[in-house]
């Protein structure tokens, strides 16, 4: 079937649909959920003996004090349940402690030294010892030992332990967690993970710069490469859409962010740029009618589209099949963006792309 010519009459309107779901969009995206990537928190994967209900194992593990999302759903190997536990009092205190053990160690090591040289340094050395006594005591208290940082004079015995207590701060949060689930749910395996405060930061400053420097590499490729303002603002003009709409859909639909729904978040953005380029290069370096250009160009970048659409669909019936949350999450992500590049690309960067060059007389 020949699809028509979009592009005759006034082309303008295509940008009224797009436009509106980048308003709707902008409704959503601040419903997204942060994933245990970014915010820290537990993560525990269970093998289920017999199917339970999320909702009652929600309720139960909330009597026992752990506020839980619970997910329980059928895989190829039988009922799995995922319950996700947000960041732990205790484990903020473990890691804020341990930041400051590590800054003040390293003061008194330093004092250290200077006291056995010089007499008059003694005092500040003992301040400064008695406040990483104080630290590290706090940390003991955490780890449930008795331990007293004021018995133990050698400071890297010191370290050592008190690194064991971190470790332990930590395992006895996971056996308090497996001690509450055994209460409720009988299953063949568990896995635990935790993401610490520490870590989590470190990943939101990491996707931060990355998005920075995607940016302006981007910027600089599609400036260096069409050498004129509106075209290149057109191209990433597109690929900020689809990115846009795309986390609008996550919002709508519930999709967290995680680390493999902002790689596919990532993944949008080159594909964007491949089809807005496209678009944008046979717009301006071909001649002809620039409505007719437009419409060619939007048959190959469409039958793109599609292709890719395909390929993410078919992990996301395995997705669904197997039940794993990063072929989910990314399959998802990646279609509702290939969904919103058909509309902005064609419905935004087209129109503005035919404006400036019907407005140029170029064609």
């Amino acid at each position: 079937m020949l699809i028509p010519n979009i592009y005759k009459g006034n082309y303008k309107l295509l940008a009224i649909f797009p436009v509106a779901l980048l308003i709707i969009a902008a409704i959503f995206i601040p419903s997204i959920k942060m994933g245990v990537d970014f915010t820290g928190g537990t993560l525990i994967s269970l093998n289920l003996n017999q199917k339970i209900d999320s909702s009652e194992l929600q309720k139960d593990l909330a009597l026992d004090g752990l506020e839980a999302n619970v997910r329980v759903y059928d895989s190829a190997v039988g009922p799995k349940a995922e319950i996700e536990l947000q960041q732990n009092p205790n484990l903020v205190l473990a890691e804020s402690l341990k930041s400051q053990f590590t800054t003040l160690l390293q003061n008194v090591s330093i004092l250290e030294l200077q006291s056995n040289q010089n007499a008059s340094m003694i005092p500040q050395y003992l301040e400064a010892r008695k406040e990483l006594n104080d630290v590290s005591n706090q940390m003991f208290q955490l780890a449930g030992l008795n331990t007293d940082a004021g018995m133990i004079s050698n400071l890297n015995i010191l370290q050592k332990d008190f690194n064991d207590a971190y470790s332990k701060a930590y395992s006895n949060y996971r056996d308090s967690i497996s001690k509450s689930i055994n209460k409720y749910v009988s299953y063949s395996s568990i896995s635990v993970q935790t993401v610490s405060p520490v870590l989590s930061t470190h990943f939101m400053e990491q996707a931060k710069w990355v998005v920075i420097t995607a940016a302006v590499l981007s910027f600089i490729f599609v400036f260096v490469f069409f050498r004129q303002v509106i075209p290149s603002i057109a191209v990433l003009t597109g690929a900020a859409c689809d990115v846009f709409i795309a986390l609008g859909a996550m919002g709508i639909f519930g999709i967290p962010l995680t680390m493999a729904s902002f790689a596919a978040l990532l993944m949008l953005v080159g594909f964007s740029l491949d089809t807005d380029i496209l678009l944008t290069n046979r717009m301006i370096k071909r001649k002809g009618d620039p409505r007719e250009k437009a419409y060619e160009s939007m048959k190959t970048g469409a039958t793109m589209s599609i292709t890719a659409m395909i390929a993410f669909s078919a992990l996301f019936i395995l997705s669904m099949m197997t039940r794993i949350p990063t072929y989910y999450e990314i399959s998802s992500v990646a279609l509702l963006g290939l969904v919103g590049d058909l509309f902005a690309t064609w419905g935004i960067n087209a129109v503005m792309i035919i404006w400036y060059v019907e407005k140029r007389g170029v064609a």
